[in-house]
């Protein structure tokens, strides 16, 4: 249970390490975020903080959320995010939370929606195998037999066949974050991460425990 930080994805490109290696690296506008709401044991039954990100007019949000944004003297803000902790009595309403809450070498877990692809069929979408492509056969890319016939004479919930791909919840495990640009609150993280640029992701410190990549 750890604070985590919002931010939006800018795109991918690659820098050198000391021995003039080429890491691929993701960059991140991480934050800065501001704490909106400071949950406790004895008034929410658990200890949370809730974090806000994205400055937008007032007008693009509704009245109610304007109202939990001002008792924080927050801005407009479009996303909120909630994170788990020990001790929330470390936060205030108001607080600021940036880039420098992590640190070149942590490993993280990134959080985001994947690309969507549209309508894809089950050799791209499921990873199957095809059919014959020689000897008169048409079974090139159907998918073949979905279930028996008289019993149980219905298709199993769960079946993968094809249908819509991407646009879904994913989370890259424990990458590694190669550098902090606190000023201009900027991350850099090794490989790529869901979204497009532009999209919105959220990064905690990793959860699992074990040899990192």
């Amino acid at each position: 249970m750890s604070v985590g930080i919002l931010g939006t994805k800018l795109g991918m490109t690659q820098i050198f390490d000391e021995a003039g290696v080429a890491i691929p690296v993701t960059v991140i506008q991480a934050g800065p975020c501001t704490v909106t709401q400071v949950k406790t044991k004895q008034t929410d039954g658990y200890s949370a903080i809730q974090v806000g990100y994205g400055e937008v007019k007032p007008k693009a949000l509704n009245k109610p959320l304007l109202g939990h944004l001002n008792k924080a003297s927050a801005p407009a803000l479009r996303h909120l995010q909630e994170y788990r902790i020990d001790n929330s009595g470390d936060y205030a309403l108001g607080q600021q939370i940036k880039a420098d809450i992590f640190s070149a070498g942590q490993t993280v877990d990134v959080i985001g929606t994947s690309i969507g692809k549209g309508f894809a069929g089950n050799q791209k979408r499921n990873n199957f195998g095809r059919g014959p492509m020689s000897h008169g056969s048409k079974n090139h890319r159907e998918p073949g037999s979905i279930g028996a016939g008289t019993t149980p004479g219905r298709v199993y919930p769960g079946k993968r066949m094809a249908g819509r791909l991407g646009g879904t919840r994913v989370t890259i495990r424990k990458l590694t974050v190669v550098r902090v640009d606190p000023e201009r609150n900027l991350i850099l993280i090794k490989g790529g991460i869901p979204g497009k640029p532009g999209a919105l992701v959220d990064i905690v410190p990793a959860t699992l425990v074990g040899r990192s990549k």
